[in-house]
């Protein structure tokens, strides 16, 4: 005999229960799953200042500290700060990683 939907949403539930393990029908976790993409920050380019965001795109161009201090009107030291505020919000290392991580999310065109 054909166990209804919900008869076996229910069977499912308590099977998963029994073993102490959360239990989602298939409509559920589909929902829960677009909810959590819709509101998961997108990593390391939000959490950028529009300051940092320029610093970087810059260092991707080819520039210099001394250039990007020039071009924003900031000191060198500045432009250092940026950079390393940048490069820990991003978890890179180098200058490598860092054009290549302007490059992947169009904050420059290689």
């Amino acid at each position: 005999m054909l166990k209804s939907e919900t008869e076996q949403h229910l069977i499912a539930a308590l099977d998963a229960l029994s073993i102490r393990k959360p239990y989602f029908s298939g409509a559920v976790s589909e929902t829960l799953l677009n909810r959590y993409l819709e509101s998961k920050p997108q990593p390391g380019c939000s959490s950028l200042t529009h300051r940092e965001r320029e610093v970087v795109q810059l260092i991707a161009e080819g520039r210099i500290n001394k250039e990007i201090a020039g071009l924003l009107s900031i000191s060198i030291k500045t432009v250092e700060t940026h950079r390393a505020s940048a490069m820990h919000k991003l978890n890179l290392r180098t200058t490598a990683d860092l054009v290549r991580y302007a490059v992947r999310n169009n904050i420059v065109q290689a």
